[in-house]
């Protein structure tokens, strides 16, 4: 992938904890969100996938580096840019910032798994063609 995709998304109260900073487990669904939508963009919907492909997407590991707290109703940029691509897996450097400010950084490494099995699977040739564009 050429350039990073960036998904808007505002904190809302209930990402918060009592002083008004983000939850650091709520980053984890920003990125989520992000990656999901990277993939709508491209032309794939996750429930699509699992009953026409049989597969579906989970994290197999990540890294994430919180520099600096998000607040209640900001806008925020989050990244997600596919990095390297292996057979059954795929690894995404992300980054949530907020006017032009980095917040968060994030390596996760995404598994391409049987839906029935939950083993790995080949990522299908025309997902890796669309990433690629």
């Amino acid at each position: 992938m050429n350039n990073p995709f960036n998904w808007p998304v505002r904190v809302y109260y209930e990402d918060t904890d009592a002083g008004g900073v983000v939850f650091y487990a709520n980053y984890l669904k920003f990125l989520e969100r992000a990656r999901t939508e990277l993939l709508r963009v491209k032309g794939f919907e996750q429930d699509d996938l699992m009953a026409n492909e049989g597969i579906v997407f989970a994290v197999r590991s990540l890294s994430i580096e919180y520099l600096k707290p998000a607040r209640f109703n900001q806008l925020l940029q989050i990244s997600a840019e596919i990095k390297q691509q292996k057979k059954a897996s795929l690894e995404f450097f992300q980054q949530i910032t907020h006017h032009d400010q980095l917040l968060v950084t994030s390596n996760v490494r995404i598994a391409c798994l049987d839906v029935n099995t939950m083993k790995p699977k080949a990522i299908p040739d025309h997902l890796i063609r669309a990433f690629s564009t």
